[in-house]
Parts: C-alpha cells; sequence; structure tokens
C-alpha cells in the first residue's frame, strides 16, 4: 500500500498547488496589471509490474500567467493613443475656455468702438473722451489677461514635460531592475509570474507617456524603444532622458537623449508627444493670432488717429503703443552679428513665427516648420529685408551657422498699452471742415467728407465750391462741371458728397478743421476701423480676427474629442481582448476553486483507504 499512499500525497499535494493558485487569482481579482495564473499537472511515470504499468500519481510541474504577447502589445499602443488624444483634448479645451471665458475679448472690442462712437456724437465732450479712454484701458487689461493665461498655459506644459521626463526615467529604471530580478527567477527554473506582472504593469504606465515599442530577447528581458526609435531599455541598462531650455526661447523646455539632441518632435504617441503637438499645433497659433489681432488694432486706429487734429489743433498722435517683434538669438551662434524686426505691412502680417539663419554668405528665412519664406532686400538699414509683412536688418558679425527666431505677434497682447491719457489730445475732428454758406438758398445738402489721402501736397488748401447754376459748379473758380444730386467732388486728397439741389451762387467750402470746431470726421472713421479689412491682404478686420481665433481654436477642441472618442473605443476593445486571456473571472475561479477542493478531499480518502488497508495488514501479521 505505500505506492496507493505515495499516489494519495502527490494528489493532495497537487490540488494544493491549484487550491493556492486559486486563492491568489480570487486575491488579485482588483490588482491593476495582474495575469490570471494557471497551475499545470502532469502524471508520474507509471511503474511496470508484469504484464500492465501502475500509475504513481501526479504533480504540479508549473503555475504560468495566461498571457498573450501580441494582445498585451496591442494594449500598450491602444494605451499610448488614448493617452495622447486624452491629453491633447484636455489642454485645448483649456484654450477653448480661455478664448470664450469672462474675460471675452469681442465685448471688450465692441465698447470700444462703440466709445468711438459717443466721441463721434459728441466730438467736444469732455465726459465722452473720458470714457473712451476707459474703455480703451479695459480693452488693453482684456487683451493683457488673455495673454497672461495663454503664458499660465505654455507654463504648465513646461511642468508637464518635466514631470513625464522624470516619470519616464524612473519607470524605465524600474523596467531595467525588473528585467535582472527576472532572469534570475527563471534560473532557478520557474516562471515569476509576479515580476512579469509587475514589468508589464510599469511597460503599460510608459506607454501612456510616451509610445513604446517593446522586443523580448531569449534571456527573457525586455528591450524598449520610444518615438522614433530611441532605445530607453536595453538588459538591465536603461537610458535617462532629460530636458534643456529651447536653443531661443528660455522660457521653454525641449527634451533631450543623452548625447542633448533634441527629441521633442519625436516622441509620438502618449501624453508627452500630446503635449508637444498641443503647443505646437494650438497654444502658439492661439497666441500669435491674439498677438496679431492687437497690432492689426494698434496699426489701424493709430493709422487713422494720424489723419486727425485734437482739441489743441496738432495732428493725432498714437492711440495705443505695442512693441515690435521679439527676436531670439539661438544659444548655437558665435558671431556677434544682431537681427532686428518691425512690422512694416500689417496686411501681410501672418500668424507664423520665422527662423533667419546664415550660411556665412547668404540669409535666408523659413517658419519654424520649416517652410522657406520668400525675403527681399539686403538686410541693411537703407534696404532691409522683407519678410511676412516685417522689415528686418541686421549688422555685421554673424557666422556661418548662426540663426535668429523672430516671433512677430507672439507677445504682441502682452505689450499693448494706452498711448493717451489727456482727454485733449483724442483726434476726433478730421483735419478738413466741410461747410455750407449761410446764404445758400438751394435744398443742397452736404454729405461725408471723406480724406483718400492726406499726404496731398494741397491737401489742406481751402476750396470754395461755387454753383454756377443749378447743374453746375466750379471749384476756386475754375471751369464748370455738371453736377447730379448724389455726385462725389474730388479735391486735393478728399472726396465729397453732395445731394439736393443747389440754387446759382449756392457756396460749400471744404478748409482746415479748427481744433475745436465740434467736427466728428476722424472719430467717426476709427470707429469705423471695426468694420475695415486690415489683415489678409485687407480682408480682414480686427474683430473678424479674434471670430478666427476662437474658430480656430474651437475646431481644434471638436476635432481632439472626436479623436479621443475613437482612441478610448479602441482602448476599450483592445482591454477586453486582453482580458478575456489574463484577466480574472470570478465565476471560472469559483468553480476551480471547487474542483480543486473535491480532487483534496478525494486524495486525502485515498490516503486515508491506503493508512487503513496497511493498519490491516500490521494486525493481520501481528496476530
Amino acid at each position: 500500500m505505500a505506492d496507493l499512499l505515495s499516489t494519495g500525497i502527490s494528489g493532495l499535494l497537487a490540488s494544493q498547488v491549484g487550491l493556492s493558485t486559486v486563492g491568489n487569482n480570487i486575491s488579485n481579482v482588483n490588482t491593476v496589471g495582474y495575469s490570471r495564473q494557471t497551475t499545470t499537472f502532469n502524471a508520474r511515470a507509471p511503474q511496470f509490474q508484469g504484464g500492465y504499468y501502475v500509475g504513481q500519481g501526479a504533480d504540479a510541474v508549473s503555475v504560468q500567467r495566461a498571457y498573450s504577447q501580441f494582445l498585451t502589445q496591442q494594449v500598450w499602443s491602444a494605451n499610448s493613443g488614448q493617452s495622447r488624444a486624452q491629453q491633447y483634448a484636455s489642454l485645448t479645451a483649456s484654450v477653448n475656455n480661455v478664448v470664450s471665458g469672462s474675460t471675452n475679448l469681442q465685448s471688450s472690442l465692441d465698447s470700444f468702438f462703440g466709445a468711438l462712437s459717443d466721441v463721434a456724437n459728441a466730438p467736444v465732450d469732455t465726459a465722452s473722451r473720458q470714457a473712451l479712454i476707459g474703455q480703451m484701458t479695459s480693452l488693453v487689461s482684456t487683451f493683457k489677461s488673455l495673454s497672461t493665461q495663454f503664458q499660465s498655459l505654455d507654463t504648465q506644459t513646461n511642468q508637464q514635460i518635466s514631470s513625464a521626463v522624470d516619470n519616464i526615467n524612473t519607470l524605465a529604471k524600474n523596467i531595467a531592475d525588473l528585467n535582472g530580478q527576472i532572469q534570475k527567477g527563471y534560473a532557478n527554473g520557474a516562471e515569476p509570474s509576479e515580476l512579469l506582472d509587475q514589468r508589464d504593469q510599469a511597460v503599460a504606465q510608459l506607454s501612456q507617456i510616451v509610445g513604446v515599442s517593446v522586443t523580448q530577447t531569449s534571456d527573457h528581458m525586455y528591450t524598449v524603444s520610444v518615438g522614433n526609435g530611441l532605445p530607453l531599455v536595453n538588459g538591465t541598462s536603461s537610458t535617462k532622458l532629460a530636458t534643456v531650455t529651447n536653443q531661443y526661447d528660455s522660457s521653454r523646455l525641449e527634451v533631450v537623449d543623452p548625447q542633448g539632441t533634441v527629441i521633442s518632435n519625436q516622441l509620438g504617441s502618449g501624453s508627452l508627444g500630446a503635449t508637444f503637438d498641443f503647443r505646437t499645433n494650438v497654444l502658439d497659433p492661439a497666441r500669435n493670432q491674439l498677438g496679431r489681432a492687437a497690432i492689426a488694432l494698434t496699426s489701424a486706429v493709430n493709422k487713422q488717429s494720424a489723419q486727425g487734429i485734437d482739441l489743441n489743433g496738432d495732428a493725432g498722435g498714437n492711440m495705443f503703443n505695442i512693441a515690435d517683434p521679439a527676436v531670439f538669438n539661438s544659444t548655437k551662434n558665435t558671431g556677434t552679428g544682431t537681427v532686428s524686426a518691425v512690422v512694416s505691412d500689417v496686411s501681410k502680417l501672418g500668424s507664423s513665427d520665422y527662423v533667419m539663419r546664415f550660411d556665412g554668405v547668404n540669409w535666408s528665412a523659413t517658419t519654424t516648420a520649416g517652410v522657406t519664406v520668400p525675403m527681399t532686400g539686403a538686410g541693411t538699414a537703407a534696404s532691409p529685408f522683407v519678410v511676412g509683412g516685417m522689415q528686418v536688418t541686421v549688422t555685421p558679425g554673424a557666422a556661418a551657422g548662426d540663426s535668429f527666431q523672430i516671433q512677430p505677434t507672439r507677445n504682441a497682447a502682452s505689450s499693448i498699452s494706452v498711448a493717451v491719457s489727456d482727454t485733449n489730445k483724442i483726434a476726433a475732428s478730421g483735419p478738413l471742415a466741410a461747410s455750407k454758406a449761410s446764404t445758400n438758398t438751394g435744398s443742397g445738402v452736404l454729405g461725408g467728407l471723406t480724406v483718400t489721402d492726406a499726404t496731398n501736397a494741397n491737401f489742406k488748401t481751402p476750396v470754395n465750391i461755387v454753383f454756377t447754376s443749378a447743374n453746375t459748379y466750379s471749384v476756386n473758380g475754375g471751369p464748370d462741371q455738371n453736377y447730379t444730386s448724389g455726385d462725389t467732388i474730388t479735391g486735393n486728397g478728399w472726396s465729397l458728397k453732395l445731394t439736393g439741389k443747389p440754387a446759382i451762387n449756392d457756396t460749400f467750402s471744404v478748409k482746415p478743421a479748427s481744433s475745436a470746431s465740434g467736427d466728428n470726421g476722424n472719430a467717426l472713421a476709427m470707429a469705423n476701423v471695426a468694420n475695415v479689412g486690415v489683415l489678409d491682404g485687407g480682408v480682414t478686420s480686427v474683430g473678424k480676427a479674434y471670430s478666427q481665433l476662437v474658430a480656430q481654436v474651437g475646431t481644434a477642441g471638436a476635432s481632439a474629442n472626436t479623436a479621443l472618442s475613437a482612441q478610448q473605443s479602441i482602448l476599450d476593445q483592445a482591454t477586453a481582448s486582453q482580458q478575456s486571456v489574463a484577466g480574472v473571472n470570478l465565476d471560472e475561479e469559483a468553480a476551480n476553486l471547487l474542483k480543486f477542493q473535491q480532487a483534496y478531499s478525494a486524495s486525502a480518502q485515498v490516503i486515508t483507504t491506503a493508512n487503513s488497508i496497511f493498519q490491516s495488514l500490521l494486525s493481520a501479521v501481528q496476530s
């Protein structure tokens, strides 16, 4: 009966291993990254007894994970895509919240132009003028507030980049350490399931931050690459990434490999790649578009202000001030040359940033995306380079390979300020005033007086328009000209519209306006800036530029949410497939628990039977 006893004990021990495995599965049903384990049993070699073989029981030969490398890698890939989409959608939503929040630029623009209209209605009224300055201050504050919020988002992206790199380095070291422990575990002749799960979970966490490519070596260790193939983990060694400031803009962080090569644009999927993509494709364009609107407003209003006269009789000055484009030297520059830029043609001002490069002989310009930009001029003060609506001047001393980044609009919204504080200096009056003689007897009515060329040499020469008949008039005694109601009469840099039926000898005059004449021509013209095309070749108004910003961010947000829904669906499907193999099913484990419990009890009964038979045999021999 020794063989029966041994057989029963083997079954008991095997069932005990099975029960322990099932119990471990049940205990870890909520453990993230845990793979269901299964026990493998083998029958012992039978013993030959005469003409037949007698079985010797069973052994539990291994405890292994229920695991599919293919399905696991599918989850890692889907994890990277979903994490990227989630990060991109979240960051884009934050920009959307800024442009659609309580600090609404469109409302401030409407209030500003409304205040200009109020001044036009009462051009010498001090209260209206003071209210206009108040609205200008409010508008500037709105520009600055939006710019500050965008800058805050830029700072947050830096923090997220730094945190992501730290997490990548920590996870890479963990994976390398686990590689070594797993190698030692296999050296003991068994599969270290828990260590394998920990390593897979570390890779899963890494895949959320950056896209990963994983291969398994013959000694059961992982080789992990990220981005465009950068080796991150090789056996028990890990590569350490780092952050450095951008070569042009020290307020920006970039990711570099151990050799110092910038790999920010090579990180692909995962939350870190999404952060860089968001910064390049959403945040920077939004900041540039906001700055472009600020420059357009400043240029258009100041230009129109200069065509009027204030209450002191002086030519109108600037209503707003704004900084010139920002120019950054590369930290890699070896020469002493400098670059400066000014906006020269707002209608050609885009929302791109530019890089100027010197090859030792010639200068060239590209956008930061690498698109070549046409450039004319020699770069001197007398003949500056003309690039994207800017005049760019370079000084001698640049070395071959030197480069400079120009941000025409990025910081414009943060630099805009109110240039006028004295209500008397608001140039509400047009430079010219039109009037009709008090002795007129006809029904001729003055329409709008429009300045067409304030630089005309005879612009301020007084003009008398005298009707020689109901249908003809002369200008300063010149030849008769035909008249029809609604005609436009043109002068030296101005045009005047007349309606009605003037009588013979009726006179209308155009002469330089006096400082306190009550004329509102220039205030009306400044108020009309709201509807005048300034940007994009004179097509886009200031208000429309902001609307484009809102639409641009809204479209990006909608696309990001659509991508997130799609990536979440892909992740859910991949996870479901992987869990169908590796996940713990409590119903299945309950059935296995009952099966091994019954097997354990039956094996115990075999042992009891063997013991009873053996005791009976001993009693028979002793008697």
